[in-house]
């Protein structure tokens, strides 16, 4: 029997593009996103034998405010948004935002698409499946959305209908052959 590998997918704490519904950029986290994550005090259970967090400010800020030190993992930087990158949503033509919203294979801010961003997930999920290992990684919800839909041979159709709050904690667990999601996504502070 192969050993089981436990990845849970921390998001990072909010920042003022979340809050005011724009497309990020590398910024840190905002006040009340501090907060949040002084609150939360730690992650629950066993200790993780590997961090990993996403190579952006604030994914590396809620690592250190969650008292892990983690390595960067490019695979788990945030979609990357191109020309619209720090731009307000409603900035948009209605048609090229609702483009975006409804064609995984959009490109037309000159960034990722959704298939994309799947496919650099579904790679790195490939990667770590079978070490046996406890890990932990802070991210952001676009890819802990990657990995629920990898983890669930879902269509990258989907991925717009799956909610991901800012530091909330998802589950994942390898065991060969396949990623299972394991319960609910929950978040670590209120």
């Amino acid at each position: 029997m192969s050993p089981v590998t436990r990845l849970t997918l921390v998001t990072h704490a909010l920042t003022d593009a979340v809050q005011a519904a724009r497309f990020p950029a590398d910024e840190p986290l905002n006040a009340l996103g501090e907060r949040s994550v002084e609150k939360a005090g730690g992650l629950p259970g066993p200790e993780p034998s590997a961090v990993y967090h996403a190579p952006e400010l604030r994914a590396a800020q809620t690592t250190r405010s969650l008292s892990l030190d983690g390595t960067p993992e490019p695979a788990l930087r945030e979609l990357e948004s191109g020309e619209w990158s720090g731009r307000p949503m409603d900035s948009l033509a209605p048609e090229r935002l609702m483009g975006w919203l409804t064609d995984p294979e959009f490109r037309g801010h000159g960034g990722e698409s959704i298939t994309d961003l799947i496919e650099r997930v579904r790679a790195w999920l490939g990667d770590i499946a079978g070490r046996g290992e406890r890990i932990v990684a802070v991210t952001h919800p676009a890819v802990v959305r990657a990995a629920i839909l990898c983890t669930l041979s879902a269509p990258p159709e989907s991925f717009w209908r799956i909610d991901i709050l800012p530091l909330s904690a998802t589950t994942l667990h390898y065991r060969a052959p396949a990623w299972t999601l394991r319960a609910t996504a929950h978040e670590l502070a209120d």
